[in-house]
C-alpha cells in the first residue's frame, strides 16, 4: 500500500497498481500512453486527441470542465488523474468521493517531473518515467540561452483577447523558448485589449493554437483592428505558435525544446554559445 500527496496538498492511499484509471487532462492522458498503460486507462476526456487511437476507442467522460462524474462513477474506476488547472474544484471533489484522485498542480518543468515521477511510482511504471524525465532533461539542457529575449505576449482567447501571466506553465515554457513574457507580472489570465497591446513594448505576439484555435484570418484581423486604431505603434511580429508544445506537460515536453529551437530560428533569434 502506497501513500501518496499530491500537487494540490491531498493525501491518498494507493492498495496497489491501479488497472482502471481514468484522465480527465489531455496532456497526462498522453504521459499514460507514454507509459505503456493501455490496458489500465478506461475513460479520458473529448480533448485527449493524443494518442489518436485512444481517443477513437476509449470511453470518453466528457470534457475537461464538464465531467459526467456519474458515468465517470458507473466505470468503476480505481484511479483518477485531475489538474488544477484544467478540471472544474466541485467535479473532482465528487470524483474524490468515491475514488483516489491525483490532482496536479503544474507551473514549472521542474513540477512537471514531478508529476511524471509520482505517476510512474502509482502505476507501477517508475523505470520508464524517470527515463522520460532524464530524455525531456537532456533535451532542455541541450537548447542555448538566448542572449537578447525578445518581448512577447502570448494569446490565448479571443473575445476577449486574453493572454497569460507570470504564474501559469506557459509562462515558464515562454521563457525557456527565448521570450520575456511582458504580462508576467500579472496573474493567471488576464482579459487586454489592442489599445493596451499598443502601450507595450512588444517584438512578437505569439497566437496559440489551443484553446482558441487562431488561424491566419484571425491574425488578419487583429492587424487591421491594430491599423485602424490609429495607433503610431509599429505592428509587431504575429506568429502562431503551437500551443502543446507550450501548455502541454508530461511527455509532450519531450519535443518542445527541439520546437523552441526551430521557432528561435525562424525569429531570428541569437544563442548564448554554451561552454
Amino acid at each position: 500500500m502506497k501513500q501518496v500527496q499530491d500537487q494540490t496538498g491531498n493525501s491518498f492511499f494507493i492498495p496497489s497498481p491501479p488497472q482502471r484509471i481514468i484522465s480527465l487532462v489531455p496532456s497526462l492522458t498522453e504521459l499514460l500512453h507514454s507509459l505503456e498503460l493501455t490496458d489500465e486507462v478506461i475513460g479520458i476526456t473529448k480533448f485527449c486527441v493524443h494518442p489518436d487511437q485512444w481517443f477513437r476507442s476509449k470511453a470518453r467522460i466528457g470534457g475537461t470542465k464538464n465531467v459526467n462524474v456519474q458515468f465517470v462513477k458507473s466505470l468503476q474506476p480505481d484511479f483518477v488523474i485531475a489538474s488544477k488547472e484544467e478540471n472544474v474544484k466541485e467535479q473532482v471533489e465528487a470524483i474524490r468521493s468515491f475514488c483516489p484522485v491525483y490532482c496536479t498542480d503544474v507551473v514549472a518543468l521542474e513540477d512537471s517531473y514531478q508529476v511524471i515521477e509520482q505517476i510512474g511510482i502509482i502505476t507501477n511504471r517508475l523505470i520508464k518515467a524517470r527515463q522520460l524525465i532524464k530524455a525531456v532533461q537532456q533535451q532542455f539542457a541541450d537548447l542555448p540561452l538566448v542572449q537578447e529575449p525578445l518581448n512577447a505576449a502570448y494569446l490565448i482567447w479571443q473575445e476577449p483577447y486574453m493572454t497569460v501571466g507570470g504564474d501559469t506553465f506557459i509562462h515558464a515554457m515562454m521563457k525557456l523558448a527565448g521570450f520575456h513574457n511582458v504580462f508576467a507580472a500579472e496573474k493567471r489570465y488576464p482579459q487586454l485589449t489592442i489599445a493596451e497591446l499598443q502601450k507595450l513594448n512588444i517584438d512578437v505576439l505569439l497566437f496559440s493554437s489551443e484553446p482558441f484555435p487562431f488561424k491566419q484570418k484571425h491574425l488578419d484581423l487583429f492587424s487591421d483592428q491594430w491599423m485602424q486604431s490609429g495607433s503610431l505603434q509599429t505592428l509587431p511580429l504575429l506568429r502562431i505558435v503551437d500551443g502543446e508544445m507550450f501548455s502541454w506537460y508530461g511527455s509532450r515536453t519531450l519535443y518542445a525544446a527541439d520546437y523552441f529551437r526551430k521557432l528561435r530560428e525562424s525569429l531570428f533569434l541569437s544563442d548564448e554559445p554554451t561552454a
